[in-house]
């Protein structure tokens, strides 16, 4: 699946990931793989479905979390995006998506009115 994936079949890739759902159910790698590949052929219902799924097996899923919370932004659902990508950030401080984290309500971010006078 994975080099489907890394040669753009993703049909090709979400074939074989429909056959490792069903032949390993809990195994929670293979929903976040397909939900991936499914976030890929613009299917972010679809996607989530997966995310879900890979969540319920492994709560502490952080790739999962990040993948959810991208889904969540880009269809304008700020609230329960920044929440989740919150939650993955907390458990890999250095995932690349925190850098879509915006502050906390009624927080400032760095650098906007707090500078000081020299």
């Amino acid at each position: 699946a994975m080099r489907k994936r890394e040669s753009y079949d993703y049909a090709g890739a979400l074939a074989i990931l429909d056959g490792v759902v069903a032949d390993a159910p809990r195994y929670a790698e293979g929903w976040n793989q397909r939900a991936f590949i499914r976030f890929l052929r613009d299917d972010p219902d679809g996607a989530l479905e997966d995310i879900e799924r890979t969540l319920a097996l492994e709560p502490r899923h952080f790739a999962a979390l990040a993948g959810k919370a991208t889904i969540l932004i880009r269809q304008g659902r700020m609230e329960p995006g920044q929440e989740t990508l919150r939650r993955a950030v907390a458990i890999h401080p250095w995932l690349k998506e925190r850098a879509m984290l915006l502050p906390p309500p009624g927080e400032t971010p760095p650098g906007h009115g707090q500078e000081k006078e020299i």
